[in-house]
């Protein structure tokens, strides 16, 4: 988290100076992110996917979540 959120205030940063001397600029702000990560070591012997492998995303532009839903409770069947 720390990481992305460094990388997203430099750019930040570059677009804001970018904008005050040049009037323009090629950086973009980000919407998403996604980061994968591998640990765990390997699934079965010569799998190319982890134990442990997992994918965060983050949202930054909050426009961008067209919709959501609620999970609901469990049911127990009779």
């Amino acid at each position: 988290c720390a990481v992305i959120e460094y990388l997203h205030q430099k750019v930040d940063e570059q677009i804001q100076l970018d904008l005050k001397t040049k009037k323009f600029t090629n950086y973009k702000h980000f919407d998403t992110v996604r980061g994968v990560f591998t640990e765990g070591g390997p699934a079965f012997d010569g799998a190319g996917i982890q134990k442990k492998n997992h994918i965060q995303i983050c949202i930054r532009n909050l426009n961008c979540i067209k919709g959501f839903f609620i999970p609901r409770k469990e049911s127990k069947f009779p």
